[in-house]
């Protein structure tokens, strides 16, 4: 069994679907909601235990009653709360998530808690992250702390994945213990110092990002698939079309499967493909936790997609 270790967050979502975008000061009223729980690295995390990996999770939650919400996940997708830290007169993450009947959305959230987490708590991990194949990382938690667990997940020779979500601008520093970063086409361009939809084309961009030192860069591209970019080239691998209910949780689900085909030895282009098909499979369902497919329903999705 291939082992994951995820730092990341915890997050509860208000999801309501909207017929539109309003505009300033307009009261919209939605005819769906959704109330569960997300963050990126919470998403993550139970889409690679969905999938059949051994997975350890480190996260902080507030000492508010949404905290128990994590906990009761946790529990019942299997993975141990041996790392989940309570902090302190503080209040849990949250995101106010509104979905277009497109699927396309919009997420405005409070971190709370997870902003709180710390190098030492990725340093009170350590045992675990030294038994793991593969150890990831996401923003939604302090940039000194990603640093430490893809540092400390290269110290013990696991896969080092860095999911540069929300977008922030780099420096080569921050990135020197990446194996492989996942942006998306605005993430990149955030990256590297530049408007979200800098016309400038997505492949000579992500080129640059080899100049960083990251050894692979995977861009995700939504329903066009998704960019192999290494020092021997530039690979295209194909999306696929499903009709979209809801997009929150694709990019999670992407880098979970990911994470988990790369741990059980696919190379990376086979594990792209496997993660675009689960990433389009998510997106069939409102809410991220519940369109994280098990690995029968992922199977059973590729053999009729395909």
């Amino acid at each position: 069994m291939s082992t994951i270790f995820v730092v990341g967050s915890f997050v509860v979502d208000f999801t309501v679907r909207v017929p539109r975008m309003p505009v300033l000061g307009e009261g919209l009223i939605g005819d769906v909601f959704y109330n569960g729980v997300g963050g990126k690295g919470t998403n993550q995390a139970i889409a690679a235990r969905r999938l059949g990996a051994r997975v350890g999770l480190l996260a902080c939650v507030g000492d508010d009653a949404l905290s128990q919400m994590a906990l009761d996940c946790y529990g019942r997708e299997g993975i141990s709360s041996n790392h989940i830290h309570r902090i302190p007169n503080m209040n849990t993450g949250v995101g106010m998530v509104g979905v277009l009947p497109s699927g396309e959305n919009w997420i405005i959230g409070h971190l709370g808690a997870n902003m709180h987490m710390r190098p030492d708590h990725v340093d009170l991990a350590g045992d675990a992250i030294a038994h793991s194949d593969v150890v990831m990382t996401q923003f939604e938690v302090p940039l000194e702390t990603t640093a430490r667990a893809m540092e400390l997940g290269r110290k013990h020779g696991a896969i080092t994945l860095l999911n540069p979500a929300p977008g922030r601008r780099l420096t080569k520093e921050m990135l020197r213990h990446v194996d492989i970063l996942t942006p998306n086409e605005s993430e990149l361009r955030i990256m590297l110092g530049l408007r979200p939809n800098d016309p400038s084309p997505t492949t000579e961009l992500a080129v640059k990002l080899l100049e960083f030192g990251v050894k692979q860069i995977v861009v995700t591209r939504g329903r066009e698939g998704a960019l192999i970019v290494t020092y021997q080239g530039v690979q295209a691998v194909g999306g696929v079309r499903v009709k979209a209910v809801c997009v929150t949780g694709a990019g999670d689900c992407f880098n979970a499967t990911m994470a988990v085909g790369l741990a059980g030895g696919l190379s990376l282009e086979e594990a792209v493909r496997d993660a675009c098909f689960a990433g389009a499979y998510s997106t069939q369902v409102l809410g991220a936790i519940d369109g994280l497919p098990t690995r029968e329903q992922l199977e059973t999705f590729k053999r009729s997609a395909q």
